[in-house]
C-alpha cells in the first residue's frame, strides 16, 4: 500500500515538473528608451508596434524640476491642456511609474510646457492574450 502511494506521488510530481506553466509577467517600458521623457521626441513613433497589456508599467525618467507626468482626457491631450488632470503621477524624483491597471486608453503629458514640444503619450492598454493551449508531451 505504501509503495503504491509513493509511486502515485512520484508520477504526480513528475507530471507537475514536466507540465509547462504559462508565464505571465508584466513588462516595464522605459518611455523614450535611452532618450527618456524629454522635449522634441516623437512618443507616438516610440509607442508604435508596442503592445501594452494590463499589469505592464511605464517608467518615466526626467529632470524633476522641469517636467511632470499628468493623465488627462482626450480633448485636453490634443490641446496640451494640463489645468485639470485626471491624475498626477509625478512623485518628485524624476523616476516615476505609471502602472497600467485597466484596459483602456491613457492620455499622458508633461504639464510644465513640454507637451507643446512633443512630451505627450497616448497608450492603449489591452487585455493580455490567453496562454497557448496545453499540449501534453508525446508518450515515450
Amino acid at each position: 500500500m505504501a509503495r503504491s502511494t509513493v509511486l502515485i506521488a512520484a508520477v504526480v510530481l513528475a507530471f507537475l515538473v514536466a507540465a509547462p506553466i504559462p508565464e505571465v509577467t508584466a513588462k516595464k517600458y522605459t518611455v523614450g528608451d535611452k532618450k527618456f521623457w524629454n522635449p522634441n521626441i516623437n512618443y507616438t513613433i516610440w509607442a508604435q508596434g508596442k503592445h501594452f497589456y494590463v499589469g505592464d508599467w511605464l517608467y518615466f525618467v526626467f529632470y524633476r524640476d522641469q517636467h511632470n507626468i499628468l493623465e488627462v482626457n482626450k480633448a485636453d491631450y490634443e490641446k496640451c491642456i494640463s489645468t485639470h488632470p485626471i491624475r498626477n503621477y509625478t512623485r518628485g524624483a524624476g523616476r516615476d511609474i505609471v502602472p497600467l491597471y485597466e484596459t483602456r486608453r491613457y492620455y499622458l503629458l508633461d504639464g510644465r510646457g513640454g507637451c507643446f514640444h512633443g512630451m505627450k503619450l497616448d497608450v492603449l492598454v489591452e487585455t493580455p492574450p490567453p496562454p497557448p493551449p496545453f499540449t501534453p508531451p508525446p508518450p515515450q
